[in-house]
């Protein structure tokens, strides 16, 4: 007897550009990413926060910090990450309760999630700018 084995092909690399993701893997991926990136800034947020309450000469250089666009721009990656990861983060609490687990709610939850923290971003910005 002969044994016929057939061979799938495989990729032998992973082409990360070439996988679609649907919509609640992206919110989970970048839940994740902003989870890292607020931990991560941590350090400069408490000195932002120290130097502000420290003394006046304190709250004069951090004005000059924060005036800076760039650190306008930073803070306001690090406001979209707070927003998101906290919007996210009620939806897979509201996923680990068993709601909303259907494939249309999810996607939707999803949905609801990028638009809300979006636009809280983008008011709260607004106001902070």
């Amino acid at each position: 007897m002969t044994e016929v084995i057939l061979k799938k092909q495989r990729p032998k690399h992973l082409a990360l550009n070439e996988i679609r993701l649907p919509l609640p893997g992206i919110v989970s991926i970048l839940h994740r990413v902003s989870g890292v990136g607020l931990f991560l800034m941590l350090p400069l947020l408490l000195s932002l926060f120290g130097s502000s309450v420290g003394s006046p000469e304190s709250y004069a250089s951090y004005k000059a910090v924060v005036g800076n666009p760039l650190v306008k721009l930073l803070l306001l990656g690090l406001l979209w990450a707070y927003m998101h990861h906290f919007c996210a983060g009620i939806r897979f609490l509201l996923l680990d309760m068993h709601k909303g687990i259907e494939l249309a709610a999810a996607r939707n939850s999803a949905r609801l999630v990028l638009i809300v923290s979006l636009t809280l971003t983008v008011l709260l910005g607004v106001k902070l700018w």
